[in-house]
């Protein structure tokens, strides 16, 4: 997990969080913070053994701490979050020795985190999607009624 303690101390990574923070400061909905990045990573660690995938730890968190770091650019300017943290993304793992296809895993983990016809997949897309799903607390959360996410969107139940 030595590259991953690399990209969590890295300026550019630290950066990001940072200006996602400043806009989600006054946020009372769920965040994207390194609690939920780690309820993801944890998730989706589960998963895995679960289903007896065979994904490597190391792929797992990063993607994991990775697929919402450019969040604070769909609030600069619209673009999907999802698709503004592939360059992010892509630029940490270079910095830290990834191989082509781990990058491309991670990647299309990332770029997909948010669509529904990848949930069934037994896939780091597919772990990673159902993790991000799973790790909001929509069943106990103070706004839930304020949410303007769909209820089929919201995670009002523990699925396990």
């Amino acid at each position: 997990m030595e590259r991953v303690n690399g990209i969590l101390k890295d300026p550019l990574y630290r950066t990001c969080l940072s200006k996602i923070a400043l806009f989600e400061r006054d946020r009372i909905f769920c965040g994207h913070d390194m609690a939920h990045f780690l309820d993801v990573a944890r998730l989706a660690y589960i998963f895995n053994l679960e289903e007896n995938l065979g994904i490597e730890k190391e792929e797992i968190y990063t993607a994991a701490l990775l697929h919402d770091v450019g969040r604070f650019v769909q609030y600069e300017d619209g673009t999907p979050h999802q698709l503004a943290s592939l360059p992010f993304a892509k630029e940490l793992m270079e910095r830290y020795g990834y191989e082509e296809e781990e990058k491309a895993r991670i990647l299309r983990a990332i770029e997909n985190h948010r669509n529904r016809a990848i949930r069934e997949e037994k896939s780091l897309t597919g772990i990673i999607y159902r993790a991000d799903k799973m790790s909001r607390s929509c069943f106990g959360c103070k706004a839930e009624k304020e949410c303007d996410w769909s209820p089929e969107k919201k995670n009002l139940w523990i699925e396990y």
